[in-house]
């Protein structure tokens, strides 16, 4: 198990607008960040990072939380994978207590095939570097591909022998599980025989985001007819083709920074883009592109560039690929290479310089690329040239932005030299052919038309959102220092009751808690009351109390709820309205006014309950209709008019 001290100092070294800017595009919002949720389809950000308070809140999800939170969530990694991701993250080096032999083997599963991958990617490595076949053979093909030493330990490229079972064998003996390396597909198992996947291949190793080893890619070097030429690892717990793209790990950085993200077809186009300078490039990894992959890159960036060979079959096929980003939303463009030339050889021979200036002078937008593409072969052909027009505005039917839609219809009226107005008719026939396809789909609304809001009735729940308010008072003021008007009951000489203010300074956490035990106020929500009592009790015993400590150390669930509450503040704070010369009075200017008016507000709450609850009584049994009844009804209603005189406002 990992030493209390690591995970402490974890927790005060890790930033987590770092970590999170690892994996989401975040963009500063005041003293804040925001980013599109990584958790779910969405055009507008709800994603925000709080790096004052140290936690994140995905309203589009309702997640939320502190950096490990985030980690698990993001990554599905375990406590201690996280922990342990941090602490290599920030250089800090982890103590460990002893782990007895029945709490090794309740290692989570997942960890374990985790395990496996890396030491297979480990073992892939030494066997390249390390042994006569693999350098022979493994290392003098990635030298002849190009690449130099630096860049084949970058990528963790590596060498399977060309012999039978050579890794599982030593997997085996080094005490791996041949269950976990039969599921990884490291290990083929046959009755009682087992061998290696792998055989006789050069290793691409697939990292996720976070740079976990998911799966592998392996080449065979010998002209085998018989064996693939690419052979992926096997879908598993960890590896799942269509939701990886390969280099994602060494691109994220460069493809936030740059706000593109070039995408090309095989292991080798990445590495050689990223070994002469262009960081910004991922992998479909041979598959056809799908949907996850492309939400990967949305994490990043809303620009994609697609890099094509010469092969004119092979762009065909790939432009159904187009059409998937744009549905996202995204902006795409392509660019192809010289006839003869893919991603890899052209950036082989080519320099940095000459390289991003071919790419910036020939990524055209995808109208264009298509246009020119498949107008090329129907230009002297009025039906192949029709069936090429239908075909672009398909693809633009697939955007969702409304003003970009129309702009590339103009586009498209330009090049195939047509008229707006048969195109825009093109396209609603298609809208219309689609929402009839999806007439169980909810309806997105043409243009400018009315839709009458049908008149929905809401309850509030009052006490939860005066409970839910003293829990944020207590979170972001619990130990401040205020002068508070105390209301203490007299009476005057008619014998009436009045409230009579007293000044009196006090902690924020000490008044609330003290005005709930005098009046015997106890919260109804279970979760409010267990996060109530964690506050006090912090609020107690650190001087210096801090919101990340009792999200570190509380239940992850009550943890979500705080997270909640506190993003809801920063959510809906006001704008920087000073530069319009308008000077609001800012919470922290009122914290006093505004403890006393929600503890003032649940008192009458819980009056009116409390009357509410005699009236009940007394018309279930006229009987107990009776003048001491009446009189407590009578002295409950007097001091509700007290209270809502000290609000100054009718209750």
């Amino acid at each position: 198990m990992i030493s209390k001290s690591t995970i402490d100092q974890v927790y005060e070294t890790a930033r987590l607008e770092e970590v999170i800017g690892d994996f989401v595009q975040l963009k500063k919002s005041g003293s804040n960040f925001k980013g599109l949720s990584p958790f779910s389809e969405e055009r507008s950000p709800s994603f925000m990072v709080s790096p004052v308070k140290q936690i994140w809140k995905d309203f589009s999800s309702g997640k939320g939380g502190n950096v490990v939170a985030f980690l698990m969530e993001h990554e599905h990694f375990t406590y201690p994978e996280a922990i342990k991701y941090l602490a290599k993250k920030y250089n800090i080096e982890i103590e460990e207590t002893e782990q007895s032999d029945e709490q090794k083997q309740q290692q989570d599963k997942r960890e374990s095939l985790y395990l496996v991958s890396e030491f297979a990617s480990k073992y892939f490595q030494n066997t390249l570097h390390n042994t006569d076949q693999g350098k022979s053979i493994g290392l003098s093909y990635f030298k002849e591909r190009g690449f130099t030493l630096e860049t084949i330990k970058r990528f963790d490229l590596g060498y399977s022998l060309d012999q039978w079972s050579a890794f599982t064998d030593e997997a085996l003996k080094k005490g791996y599980n041949l269950e976990f390396l039969e599921e990884t597909g490291l290990t083929i198992v046959k009755e009682t025989k087992q061998f290696d996947r792998f055989k006789g291949r050069v290793m691409f190793p697939i990292q996720s985001m976070s740079g976990r080893v998911l799966g592998f890619g392996g080449r065979i070097l010998t002209n085998d007819k018989k064996a693939a030429k690419y052979l992926n690892s096997p879908e598993s717990e960890l590896y799942h083709k269509s939701k990886v793209l390969y280099g994602i790990y060494h691109a994220k950085q460069t493809i936030a920074k740059e706000d593109n993200c070039y995408l090309v077809e095989g292991y080798t186009d990445v590495i050689q883009f990223n070994q002469t300078g262009i960081k910004n490039v991922v992998s479909s990894s041979g598959t056809a592109l799908t949907s996850d992959q492309i939400r990967l890159i949305n994490r990043l960036t809303k620009n994609i560039t697609v890099l094509f060979d010469g092969d004119a079959a092979g762009m065909r096929a790939s432009l159904r690929g187009i059409d998937l980003i744009l549905e996202q939303g995204m902006n795409v463009k392509i660019c192809t290479f010289p006839e003869g030339e893919d991603p890899d050889s052209f950036a082989k021979s080519n320099t940095l310089e000459e390289l991003t200036l071919y790419l910036e002078q020939n990524a055209k937008d995808f109208i264009q690329f298509k246009a020119s593409i498949l107008y090329e072969s129907a230009k002297n052909d009025p039906i192949k040239k029709a069936e090429t027009v239908r075909d672009i505005v398909t693809s633009i039917s697939k955007i969702p932005d409304r003003i970009k839609t129309e702009i590339y219809i103009q586009e498209c009226a330009r090049i195939m030299d047509i008229s707006e107005e048969v195109l825009f008719s093109t396209l609603a026939q298609l809208n219309n052919k689609d929402q009839g396809n999806a007439s169980n789909q909810p309806q997105t609304p043409k243009a400018f038309e009315v839709i009458k809001n049908q008149p929905t009735v809401k309850k509030v729940d009052v006490q939860y959102e005066l409970e839910r308010k003293i829990i944020e008072i207590l979170l972001l003021y619990g130990n401040r220092k205020e002068d508070f008007e105390d209301l203490v009951l007299k009476e005057n000489e008619q014998g009436q009751l009045e409230l009579e203010p007293v000044i009196q300074e006090a902690k924020v956490f000490e008044k609330i808690y003290l005005d709930l035990q005098e009046d015997e106020m106890e919260f109804l929500n279970p979760m409010f009351k267990d996060i109530y009592f964690a506050i006090i009790e912090a609020l107690n015993q650190e001087p210096e109390f801090k919101i990340e400590s009792i999200i570190n150390n509380i239940d992850p669930v009550l943890a979500s709820e705080i997270t909640s509450i506190l993003m809801d503040d920063e959510r809906y704070s006001l704008s920087d309205w000073q530069r319009n010369n308008i000077f609001p009075k800012t919470k922290t200017e009122s914290v006093a006014q505004l403890v006393s008016e929600t503890i003032l507000t649940l008192r009458c709450f819980l009056i009116d309950q409390k009357v509410s609850q005699f009236q009940k009584e007394t018309l279930q049994d006229k009987a107990m209709i009776n003048r001491e009844i009446l009189e407590e009804v009578k002295d409950y209603s007097g001091l509700k008019m007290l209270l809502s005189r000290k609000l100054n406002r009718a209750l």
